[in-house]
């Protein structure tokens, strides 16, 4: 098989802001980002694309509050599956119109997909995913049970449990396809997470994160790359500051002790970071973090932040 590239869209990074939140909005975003993916392939890469999901469950679970007098609730792991199926849609329809403007013979397939997570995961007592919109601190006020946190100095936003994933069920499928010629999208959203009781597989109510997922997908494919997308151009220390500082390439050891230090926020950069010192000391090759309209560049070593050994 050729070289691998397991490609995290950010759920944010399809939001432009809060006037471009629509469906139609965020496949526009969509299509400009795979004109820029497209150019893996033209690398010889075969690709996994991943993607993010925070603010799409977040309106789900929004609409589904509004109309809860009329309608059942949406359980969160369904919130998941949905977001698969409708962000999977709109990368494939982007991506195929983008390789028949192109004249690249690609197959694109989405796999719904399921990631095991433990019970006893400490992340069900902690709920520190942040799902949905931002919020000012007078909105956050109505929001009644919902469990709040400021995000990155972004705003506020629901938070929900985290969990790490364990395993992916589809992995079978997805390598599959890809030994077919596939561009594969898959575990939408870091999968959509399941518990393992007596033998089957039971729906939870968590949101896995996307990079994690990201992260142990791509070892599980032994890929070589490991592309973050997401709204920065590069990693900075000292991020919304005045003495910020754009990082071009990052060790595992510095990359942990910028982590010790503080330097990326929690529900932000961070579990960005953890994915890729995950997947370099898995014996992946090199992470790469950057926005989706500089990948070009940064596959030319041009920007991004590139983690590696």
């Amino acid at each position: 098989m050729s070289k691998i590239a397991v490609v995290a869209i950010g759920g944010n990074s399809l939001i432009r802001d809060k006037n471009h939140q629509s469906v139609e909005d965020q496949y526009k975003t969509l299509v400009n980002t795979c004109s820029h993916l497209s150019k893996l392939i033209e690398l010889g890469y075969e690709i996994v694309i991943t993607h993010g999901n925070g603010p799409q469950v977040g309106f789900i679970l929004l609409k589904s509050e509004l109309a809860k007098y009329i309608l059942p609730e949406v359980p969160l792991d369904s919130c998941n599956a949905d977001t698969q199926g409708g962000i999977g849609y709109n990368i494939q329809r982007a991506l195929v119109n983008e390789f028949r403007r192109k004249n690249i013979k690609k197959e694109v397939a989405t796999v719904i997909t399921q990631v095991v997570v433990s019970p006893d995961d400490p992340a069900f007592k902690n709920p520190t995913k942040p799902i949905g919109p931002f919020y000012t601190k007078e909105q956050i006020k109505e929001k009644g049970n919902w469990i709040i946190r400021e995000d990155a100095g972004r705003g506020y936003r629901q938070v929900v449990p985290s969990p790490i994933p364990r395993k992916i069920i589809e992995l079978e499928a997805i390598k599959n396809l890809l030994n077919a010629g596939f561009v594969v999208i898959a575990a939408g959203g870091g999968g959509i997470p399941v518990i393992e009781k007596n033998g089957k597989l039971e729906g939870i109510e968590a949101v896995i994160d996307k990079d994690y997922a990201s992260s142990l997908l791509a070892s599980e494919l032994k890929a070589e790359l490991l592309l973050i997308s997401t709204a920065v151009e590069k990693v900075s220390l000292n991020f919304n500051s005045q003495n910020e500082y754009p990082i071009d390439k990052m060790s595992v050891k510095e990359a942990k002790k910028y982590l010790q230090e503080g330097q990326f926020a929690e529900g932000s950069m961070a579990p960005k970071i953890r994915a890729c010192i995950a997947f370099i000391e898995h014996k992946g090759k090199e992470a790469l973090i950057t926005a989706p309209e500089t990948i070009e560049k940064a596959l030319n070593y041009e920007t991004g932040t590139r983690i590696t050994a």
